[in-house]
């Protein structure tokens, strides 16, 4: 796997080292560090470390170390993290104290949700359960608990950006929910153990993503429509491409996780993303502006009744407010460098 763009670590560092050393010296935990999410916070915070003197020491787990080695050759061999083979449903604690605990583990998989919603139910809720014991285990200062927008279902007719206080919430009695409802049990978990143990967490709402290392092979669109770019193939919108996403770029989901970490409040849920709302019909033919020569864009002109949520776009308002976080990045941009990653990928 390659290394991310040297511009983007720095960017990442600029933008974080007012936060980064507040945490000078401390030891982390991190669950779930071989996805797109986990990756990319830790190989920013690896790149931090270095530049910054920070002398962190980072414990990572990971259910196949050797695998997670292979992809990422210049993270395992630094000398500031250590990998450790498990599973976040068996996690127990191996004596060590950690200062910082990072849950980023779920298989997001929309394949998984419909395929096998009680292995989805389990590796969250279950997970979550072990995380938990386990920060209490190893005396952890903070927990950063990775949730979803996910959380608040389908969105009231009429409104276009949900807040962190928004009262509606998926079925229960729809299978299609499992993801979402079993986020909503990890985020009351984390509220149970802070009222029962005295748990110091924030929950990261994160909703949709773009950057380097983005699956073009998986559920996410805007991933689907720089693969097909890529291939010189006509970008296919599977559905009637009404429905409304927004993206964040993945160096700005670092800095906005980060600033969650060092200064989001107690038990208090921030969403993760941007506010700038795109159908995905337009942001197929922004995927296509963004190649020379601009592929053609088509609509299979059918709702696509295999997601339910139509609408998913935040309201970053608290983000903003309590944490001086806002969109820089513009979309436009963001796939222009997820682009250039694939086109010009190098080990």
């Amino acid at each position: 796997m390659a290394r991310l763009p040297e511009a983007d670590l720095e960017w990442v560092c600029e933008h974080t080292q007012s936060y980064l050393k507040n945490m000078r010296g401390q030891s982390l935990f991190i669950t779930g560090g071989t996805g797109f999410v986990g990756s990319w916070l830790v190989e920013c915070l690896l790149h931090a470390n270095k530049v910054l003197a920070l002398d962190l020491h980072i414990s990572l787990l990971s259910r196949d170390p050797f695998s997670f080695g292979k992809s990422y050759p210049h993270l395992v061999n630094d000398s500031a993290i250590e990998l450790i083979k498990g599973d976040v449903r068996n996690l127990v604690s191996d004596g060590k104290f950690y200062d910082i605990v990072i849950h980023a583990a779920t298989d997001a998989s929309a394949m998984i949700n419909r395929r096998d919603p009680l292995l989805m139910a389990d590796t969250i809720v279950d997970g979550t359960r072990k995380v938990l014991e386990f920060s209490k285990q190893v005396c952890a200062k903070r927990l950063l608990m990775l949730s979803s927008g996910a959380v608040y279902g389908k969105l009231i007719n009429g409104v276009t950006h949900v807040k962190e206080d928004s009262s509606n919430g998926p079925d229960p009695l729809n299978s299609y929910y499992t993801y979402s409802e079993s986020k909503r049990m990890a985020e009351l978990l984390c509220s149970i153990y802070s009222k029962q143990f005295g748990l110091n967490f924030s929950v990261a709402r994160l909703f949709a993503f773009v950057g380097p290392r983005l699956p073009l092979d998986s559920h996410f669109a805007v991933g689907n429509f720089i693969r097909d770019g890529l291939a010189g193939k006509s970008i296919q919108v599977s559905g009637d491409g009404k429905a409304m996403r927004s993206y964040l770029y993945a160096a700005e989901l670092v800095v906005w996780l980060l600033a969650i970490l060092v200064k989001g409040k107690k038990g208090r849920a921030y969403n993760v993303g941007s506010d700038q709302g795109i159908s995905i019909l337009e942001l197929a033919k922004k995927v296509a502006t963004s190649f020379i020569c601009h592929p053609d864009v088509n609509v299979a002109g059918k709702t696509d009744g295999s997601n339910l949520i139509s609408h998913y776009v935040p309201d970053i308002s608290r983000a903003h407010e309590e944490l001086g976080l806002k969109v820089n990045i513009s979309l436009s941009d963001a796939i222009s460098r997820t682009v250039a990653s694939h086109q010009f990928e190098t080990p």
